[in-house]
C-alpha cells in the first residue's frame, strides 16, 4: 500500500546532507583515532590529526549543524570589561515549531554519543597507562563538551526569552483590557 507523501517526509530527515557534514567529523577523529594505535605509531601525527579533525567538528556543528539542525547558533565574546559574554542566537518560535524533530534528534544525540565515545576512549587510555593520549582524548572531549555546554545554554535561553515574550505579550493584553474596562474606552 502507498502511504501519503506527507507522511512519508516526515518520516524523514529534511537535511540529510548537513546530517552527514555533523556526523562526519565526529566519526573521522573518532575513527583516526582508533585505527591509527592499531597502524600509526607516530604520537605526533595522531594528535595533529585527530585534533584537526575534531576542531573540525567543532566548527561544523558550532555554525552550521547547529544553524539548520536545531535552529540555534552561540558563540562567547569579550566585552570591554574584560569579561567573557556567551551569546545565543535562534529562530523565533515559530520556525524553530517547523524544525524536523527527526533532524533535532539526530543533532543531540551525535553530540552526547560522540561526547561519550571519548569518554570511553579515555577510560581505557587510563587502563593502558598512556597519558600522552589523554592530551588528544582531552583537547577532542574539551571541544565536544563546549558544544553541548553552549548548544543547551542557547536551548534554554531560547526557552525563556519565549516565556518572556508570552508573559509580555500576557501582561500588555491584560493591561490594555484593565485600561478600557477602567475608562470605558
Amino acid at each position: 500500500m502507498d502511504q501519503p507523501q506527507s507522511q512519508e517526509v516526515s518520516e524523514n530527515y529534511s537535511n540529510p546532507e548537513t546530517c552527514l557534514f555533523h556526523v562526519l567529523f565526529k566519526a573521522g577523529a573518532l575513527a583516526f583515532y582508533i585505527l591509527s594505535a592499531l597502524f600509526v605509531h607516530n604520537f605526533v601525527i595522531i594528535f595533529v590529526v585527530t585534533v584537526f579533525l575534531a576542531a573540525l567538528d567543532f566548527w561544523v556543528v558550532k555554525n552550521v549543524s547547529g544553524r539548520i539542525l536545531v535552529g540555534l547558533r552561540w558563540w562567547n565574546e569579550i566585552n570591554d570589561d574584560g569579561n567573557s559574554v556567551w551569546m545565543f542566537e535562534c529562530l523565533d518560535e515559530q520556525s524553530l515549531a517547523r524544525m524536523n524533530k527527526k533532524d533535532s534528534w539526530f543533532f543531540w544525540w551525535t553530540l552526547y554519543l560522540a561526547a561519550a565515545a571519548w569518554i570511553v576512549l579515555g577510560i581505557f587510555s587510563l587502563i593502558r597507562l598512556q597519558a600522552d593520549y589523554l592530551l588528544v582524548i582531552g583537547v577532542c572531549l574539551s571541544l565536544s563538551i563546549a558544544n553541548i555546554i553552549g548548544f543547551t545554554k542557547c536551548k534554554k535561553d531560547a526557552k525563556k526569552n519565549f516565556q518572556d515574550i508570552a508573559q509580555s505579550a500576557l501582561l500588555s493584553s491584560s493591561m490594555r483590557s484593565t485600561l478600557q474596562s477602567a475608562f470605558g474606552v
